[in-house]
């Protein structure tokens, strides 16, 4: 300890032993003498030294310490340059060279929707039919007669395409409806049960933007696309305030473990959901935990399109945010499907199916208008656009909105959920930069369209145009990564490996390889440009003097090996400098 942390501490000292009495005016004469020895700057309550740092800051990318006081970043740089700020109080990491990173900024997760699925019946990897089919049969032999069986993650691509059907789990679930969600949120399985409870016959038309999927003789076989799924979601009981507020810690708990600290949450908003999912959660879950002090993880909620002027009045009456955990980020709407339920819209039709060029889940000239007006109240925007049409529809809606309603800094956001920003026409990327538009990607998606996506489009469409991260970035485009949870598992590290190799299990090679990105690409993804997307980068993103003393402890000592290979996993997660993980 140095001289002038030893005299504040001498201070202190004599403040907390010396009765009262002998505060006299000779006792603060003596310490008067000693302050000009003591510290100019205010001391840190955590300092974290002998690590590889890497901030996300441009003015200092690498370090070997940072000082915290009150959960802000104090100062980083080297452990010399920092002593001054350490006092017999001071808790010292010492990182044994690890490396330490940010806090990850997962920029599309539905949160609520995440925490639940986790006492789901969980069905992601699933590869064959008798392991769909035994899963399903596990819950409904532990549920009781009657009440619904819910999950979700299946991905028919993985068992070969053959689409599940009502007839696989009827028999099995003869006394409980089952509705069961397919990985991109944008097809669902429900069986006999369940159709017959929401009144879905053979003579029932298909509802706009939506398709109810039907056997060569008419009748439903179970599979609802898009819209098509409010009729089963509307007979589903609500979950209840607690099993929500349940979820939402166990949501935060979870991402903790992977290193996330906060998420852009995009709420339980899916095609055909109620949009007043989002507004319930607002009150009943989030400012529930922030009151309660029970929010462990910072959020920035978007809410459906359709509800811009509530959300305009909510940021004119309380700001854009309600405290250093939940922040308002702005409005979702969707362009279009997904690529694995063939609902992306395209300029050309799917490969075997020529009928088929994917569905508007909005109608242009509806989205227009929506678009225009929650942008004349200054709000975010972010549209969900996956087919290389909905991508060009998208970003036409922006340039008319931005020549419409003038010149300020939007950063309008296109979600690419699923097949994101991935399927893209010719001259895409480039307009992409000349609009300052947001590509929030989620790149283990393309680990999933590995599977279909050159069946769907055929070899030219599906190599040319997807997922072009690099080209993207390189046109000028900011890239936020995230996850789409519970789409694809919340797992930052492994994402940005994604990014960087772009190679689907069992390939030998990369997909695309002129489109992979390095470490840093990757984790500027994740952290600066992630806060940037959604307005937060004074606060959080990087670590930088004054901001959100949020960051991330790896397991790698060797930022050469990491930067190669992209491995590494979470020692430890900060957040505002305590330690929340493990």
């Amino acid at each position: 300890m140095n001289l002038c942390a030893l005299i504040s501490a001498f201070i202190v000292l004599l403040l907390a032993i010396l009765p009262f009495t002998v505060l006299n005016t000779s006792f603060w004469s003596i310490v008067r003498s000693l302050l000009p020895f003591a510290p100019l700057s205010p001391l840190a309550d955590l300092l974290v030294k002998n690590a590889t740092i890497y901030t996300s800051d441009d003015s200092l990318l690498y370090a070997d310490s940072m000082a915290i006081r009150s959960g802000r970043i104090l100062r980083v740089g080297s452990y010399a340059n920092l002593q001054d700020l350490v006092h017999y109080g001071t808790e010292v990491i010492d990182a044994g060279g690890k490396v330490v990173v940010p806090g990850f900024i997962d920029s599309h997760v539905h949160l609520l929707l995440g925490g639940l699925q986790l006492e789901h019946v969980e069905l992601r990897g699933v590869d064959r039919k008798d392991e769909f089919v035994r899963r399903v049969k596990v819950a409904a032999m532990n549920s009781k007669p009657g009440t619904w069986i819910l999950g979700g993650g299946w991905n028919n691509d993985l068992w070969g395409g053959e689409l599940p059907l009502a007839s696989w789990i009827d028999e099995i679930t003869p006394g409980n409806p089952v509705w069961l969600m397919r990985t991109d949120g944008h097809m669902g399985l429900a069986n006999s049960l369940a159709l017959k409870h929401a009144g879905i016959t053979k003579s029932l038309d298909d509802p706009n933007g939506g398709t109810i999927i039907r056997n060569p003789a008419g009748d439903p076989s179970g599979l609802l696309i898009d819209s098509a799924m409010k009729l089963i979601l509307v007979s589903i009981p609500e979950v209840s305030v607690n099993e929500r507020r349940d979820a939402l810690l166990r949501a935060s708990r979870y991402a903790l473990t992977r290193g996330v600290t906060t998420v852009v949450d995009i709420g339980r908003y899916f095609p055909g959901m109620p949009t007043e999912t989002s507004w319930e959660d607002l009150s009943d879950v989030f400012q529930w935990a922030d009151s309660s002090g029970r929010m462990i993880i910072r959020v920035c909620l978007f809410f459906p399109i359709e509800t811009w002027s509530r959300l305009a009045d909510l940021i004119l009456k309380v700001g854009s945010s309600m405290s250093e955990w939940i922040y308002f980020g702005g409005v979702k709407a969707f362009a279009d499907g997904s690529l694995g339920s063939s609902s992306a819209l395209f300029h050309e039709p799917y490969a075997y199916d020529p009928q088929n060029y994917g569905l508007h889940i909005m109608e242009p000239k509806f989205l227009l208008n929506l678009t225009t007006e929650a942008d004349k109240s200054g709000l975010q925007v972010a549209v969900h656009a996956i087919g290389d049409k909905a991508n060009d529809l998208v970003q036409d809606i922006f340039e008319s909105v931005a020549s419409t309603n003038g010149v300020r800094d939007r950063r309008f956001r296109v979600i690419l959920v699923i097949e994101h920003a991935q399927h893209l026409a010719p001259g895409s990327t480039v307009r992409f930069g000349q609009q300052r538009l947001i590509a929030s990607v989620q790149p283990d998606h393309l680990m999933d369209d590995a599977h279909s996506v050159f069946k769907k489009l055929g070899m030219e469409r599906a190599q040319g145009g997807a997922y072009l991260f690099r080209s993207l970035q390189e046109n000028g485009a900011r890239l936020a990564f995230g996850s789409d949870w519970p789409v694809a598992d919340i797992n930052p590290l492994g994402s940005i490996r994604t990014a960087m190799k772009r190679t689907p299990d069992g390939w030998e090679e990369a997909w695309n390889p002129s489109e992979c990105l390095t470490l840093v690409d990757g984790l500027n993804a994740y952290t600066i440009s992630a806060a940037y997307a959604c307005f937060l980068d004074e606060h959080i993103g990087s670590l930088s003097p004054g901001k959100l003393a949020d960051f991330v402890i790896l397991t790698t000592d060797s930022w050469e090996e990491f930067a190669q290979e992209g491995y590494a996993s979470v020692n430890s997660t900060y957040v505002s400098g305590k330690k929340a993980y493990p």
